[in-house]
């Protein structure tokens, strides 16, 4: 994947994991793409663990891979938030 392609998967990742754990008004768009580009390298690293396929491309599954390692990322700053 080139770095446009980890730009858009990221922003979008980032995007739908802010949505879901509830940090959308906390973030702009550069917070997005980085906790989506990093969400991407987690989740990469999951799905090798459990057997799976990580990051393949441009497609759907990259960004459900995306999505879930952003997910575990944010999940784990809010707990570290939330003891401030």
């Amino acid at each position: 994947m080139g770095i446009i392609s980890w730009l858009i998967i990221g922003a979008l990742a980032g995007w739908i994991a802010s949505m879901i754990t509830g940090n959308n008004k906390k973030m702009g768009a550069g917070a997005n793409i980085l906790v989506g580009i990093i969400g991407g390298l987690i989740g990469g690293f999951v799905m090798n663990l459990l057997g799976g396929y990580g990051m393949t491309g441009f497609n759907l599954w990259s960004l459900f891979v995306a999505v879930i390692g952003a997910i575990i990322l944010l999940l784990i700053v809010n707990l570290f938030r939330k003891n401030d």
